[in-house]
């Protein structure tokens, strides 16, 4: 009989109520047993809504429970490697939000934790679990495309800062804006699609733009995260640009931002392919080839989007239970910290950043 697995979250704002709360719940092999917040009425009132007996504010306490197997971590990003790295030593798996540390040196000592406590520990990948990323890398990993030599991609939004001033604008607890915040999805995606290539160099510029602007029109995403009271803080980029090569000589373009003066809001990966091309922008799939001497335009019918989060945590429980290998690794979330961090230091320094 297949063991149930209880889980004690570490997080009760946002990502967890939209994201985690319905797929943990739902699932027949999890049960939600605790929940933490820094916030003790936050965390009590998510404990009565979604039925959690036990609340906390210290996410050590839900770390020492005996009864749980699984730590889900749904907090502001700086506490991400903290939180994990003391579950696995503490004999738990780990799921955790993205992204998976705000810095390499703690990428590293989460991946040290893991292969020391032989726990599962991945980190939210959720758009590999779109119905058209699954239908493209399937179509990929039978040769369609060919060999993938160059990309871009992005999550460019027209307006969309999440909690001004709060947490996700203050680099000290966030890392940094929309290049940490989007670009962890679809640079993963891009990747991904590629077959995972090693990342050997960056270049890359970032800007702030609209930290003063007093009032900033249709800012749709502001309810992630929460804003602060007053001014708050907001030190980090609202635009990032890049340019990553990679080991095998292909290279990706990357542009991600939460306020840009553009035309509508857009996330997508493009892959140029020696026998074809995609094109996967806003949930819709095209592909872009050559069939008998004629140029061809195809646009599968995927299915209807549901975000992937769900199926990811469902994919994780499938890893815990044995029944199936991790579609991420923790050595890939390493380079993703790596590329993240190396573009933040070209766009300090001005130069180039080997890897």
């Amino acid at each position: 009989m297949t063991k149930k697995l209880k889980v004690g979250v570490i997080g009760a704002g946002g990502i967890f109520q939209w994201a985690h709360s319905e797929p943990l719940k739902n699932h027949p092999e999890l049960e939600i047993v605790a929940i933490c917040d820094i916030d003790l009425e936050k965390a009590k009132a998510a404990a009565e809504q979604h039925g959690i007996p036990q609340a906390f504010s210290d996410y050590r306490d839900v770390i020492a429970l005996a009864d749980v197997d699984i730590i889900d971590i749904c907090t502001p990003n700086l506490f991400h490697s903290e939180i994990a790295v003391a579950a696995l030593e503490a004999g738990k798996h780990v799921f955790c939000e993205k992204p998976d540390a705000v810095s390499v040196e703690e990428a590293l000592r989460m991946k040290d934790a893991m292969e020391k406590s032989g726990k599962k520990l991945m980190v939210m990948r959720n758009n590999r679990f779109r119905p058209a990323s699954q239908y493209v890398k399937r179509w990929i990993d039978q040769g369609n495309l060919g060999e993938a030599y160059a990309g871009r991609c992005g999550w460019t939004r027209r307006r969309g800062i999440p909690g001004k001033g709060g947490w996700f604008t203050t680099k000290e607890l966030s890392g940094g804006g929309p290049l940490i915040d989007l670009g962890v999805h679809f640079i993963d995606l891009a990747m991904w699609f590629m077959g995972n290539p090693k990342p050997v160099s960056v270049t890359g510029a970032t800007y702030t733009k609209f930290a003063d602007a007093e009032d900033i029109a249709g800012s749709e995403h502001s309810k992630f995260g929460s804003k602060s009271e007053g001014e708050g803080t907001f030190d980090v980029e609202d635009l990032a640009i890049g340019f990553i090569r990679f080991d095998n000589g292909a290279s990706l373009q990357i542009e991600f931002s939460w306020a840009s003066n553009i035309e509508e809001e857009e996330n997508f990966v493009e892959l140029r392919g020696t026998k074809a091309g995609i094109k996967f922008s806003n949930g819709k799939l095209g592909i872009f080839g050559e069939d008998q001497g004629i140029v061809t335009d195809t646009f599968p019918h995927t299915g209807q989007d549901s975000g992937g989060h769900g199926e990811h945590l469902a994919h994780f429980v499938d890893v815990v239970q044995g029944r199936a290998n991790p579609i991420n690794t923790i050595d890939q979330g390493v380079d993703m910290i790596k590329i993240l961090s190396a573009i933040y230091e070209s766009a300090r320094t001005g130069s180039e950043v080997k890897l």
